[in-house]
């Protein structure tokens, strides 16, 4: 007998192709697919970015707030590309350019507390059955955006669905002055250790993590690693407390945005098979970046933000490592202005030994991907990340820390995982550019063995990097918690 389908919304602050900033995006965007082949119905709620009500051009609203933190308010609800989608229209929080949580100055807008709370307690009403038409079984918040959803539920006036807190990267908490618990629309009794309280002011994160049914992260490592002091970002004891409720899920890409064989973006799409057609999009990398076409250098890609997480000054470091093994650098991405500076410096001393595009270009991403020989990624903590997934996929050689997601995803390539044919790319310890030099030279050494590289490529292209498996856990834990179940 087939399982009735389940109704989950999902609440997050960003959904690709929509918006993007980050990789958080990519799930919220991808996961809902692989959910409907396993008998889910997701609907996303989303903020009315400009970008947002584009797509929903001529929805209907489904529900209005005359007063909602500050402002009028409506739910629109419609579908954009395979997303269905709620959208919170609401013009004073975010009828605005760029970037959703940075303003034009470089600093956070000053009102995204309200901004988020907004979005989580749309998603709340809805939980609540503001919706005659639709309610969900669960509700599931992605990060510290959509985190405070649960204190909504839990200080709210009639029972809720339970409600699952995924955490992307823990780093990046939300955390607002008490003074504002009011504005919030919570009330006092909610400021407490078991509550929003956080250190003295109100954490939107910590609120998830203490008051959300579930708990999962990205990977299976991290899950780990956030429950010590080193990767625990202040939340480790919580995270100790509540172990039992919190699963580290291994993301997914999507597999058809992700297909080398079909990739539009790309100059020439090849399969496992057909390897000898990515030369060309080598080439394409080369000259798009002002490379020298150089056919025997080991060509290493980056798609990165710049940050001191990714390890990227520990890079900057090894170039010299990098010029003495005769390989190129092709760089996208952008963040930390030292490190945006630093690079283009060592761009403008080494043409053609260094390609450097700062910003994001989502064209620039697939040609990376598919024209890198390697695709590095030395952080020093690491969720989940998804890059070295898509670099799988497209057959560029993963050089990656041994931290949470990078270690979950690779298979260094060690004498043993050599001879059982089972490895993938390269592996090192995180934090140290004495590490990350070691690895490039191995990397080095296995590229000029042509057989060993191609070998590589194929048992990376081979790997199930889709959300096949990630969701079915995700489903799991769906339908215990719609059956009030325990979680262990």
């Amino acid at each position: 007998m087939t399982a009735p389908a389940l109704r989950v919304l999902a609440v997050a602050s960003e959904a690709y192709p929509l918006v993007k900033t980050g990789g958080l995006a990519d799930v919220v965007g991808a996961l809902p697919a692989a959910l409907a082949a396993a008998g889910v119905e997701t609907r996303t709620l989303l903020p009315g970015y400009p970008a947002v009500l584009k797509a929903l051009a001529g929805a209907a609203p489904v529900n209005a707030w005359p007063a909602f933190f500050g402002g009028a308010a409506r739910l629109l609800a419609g579908r954009a590309g395979a997303l269905d989608l709620f959208a919170l229209d609401a013009p004073h929080l975010y009828d605005r350019p760029g970037n959703p949580y940075i303003g034009p100055d470089g600093a956070d807008w000053p009102d995204n507390a309200l901004r988020f709370a907004a979005l989580a307690r749309a998603g709340a009403d809805v939980a609540r059955g503001a919706l005659a038409a639709w309610r969900p079984d669960v509700v599931h918040a992605h990060d510290w955006q959509a985190a405070l959803l649960p204190a909504y539920l839990r200080y709210g006036p009639t029972p809720a669905p339970r409600s699952v807190v995924t955490v992307h990267n823990l780093a990046f908490q939300g955390q607002f002055p008490r003074a504002l618990l009011a504005s919030l629309g919570l009330p006092e009794a909610s400021f407490a250790i078991d509550g929003v309280e956080y250190y003295g002011a109100i954490g939107f994160l910590k609120a998830g993590l203490q008051l959300a049914d579930a708990i999962t992260t990205v990977s299976p490592t991290y899950a780990l690693e956030i429950q010590g002091p080193e990767a625990g970002m202040g939340l480790d004891g919580l995270l100790r407390t509540r172990s039992g409720a919190l699963h580290g899920i291994l993301n997914g890409v999507d597999v058809d945005v992700w297909n080398p064989q079909t990739d539009r973006r790309i100059a020439a799409t090849y399969a496992p098979r057909a390897m000898r057609r990515r030369v060309q999009n080598r080439t394409a990398l080369q000259r798009r970046l002002r490379l020298e076409e150089d056919d025997g250098a080991l060509l290493i890609g980056v798609v990165s933000r710049l940050s001191w997480q990714k390890g990227l000054d520990l890079l900057l470091e090894c170039l010299p490592t990098l010029f003495e093994e005769g390989a190129q650098l092709a760089l996208l991405g952008a963040g930390d202005a030292d490190l945006e500076s630093a690079y283009r410096s060592a761009a403008s001393s080494h043409p053609g030994r260094v390609g450097l595009f700062i910003g994001y270009d989502e064209d620039l991403a697939h040609l990376v991907q598919a024209g890198a020989d390697a695709l590095l990624v030395p952080s020093r903590f690491e969720p989940c990340g998804l890059t070295q997934l898509c670099a799988l996929r497209y057959g560029a050689v993963p050089i990656v820390a041994r931290v949470g997601g990078l270690a979950d995803t690779i298979v260094d390539a060690n004498e043993m995982a050599l001879a059982a044919g089972v490895a993938t790319g390269v592996q090192f310890a995180p934090g140290s550019a004495a590490r990350l030099s070691d690895a490039l030279r191995r990397a080095a050494a296995l590229h000029c063995d042509r057989a060993v590289w191609s070998r590589l490529q194929t048992n990376g292209m081979n790997a199930d990097v889709s959300w096949t498996r990630p969701a079915r856990r995700y489903v799991e834990i769906y339908r215990r918690l719609a059956r009030n179940e325990p979680l262990t």
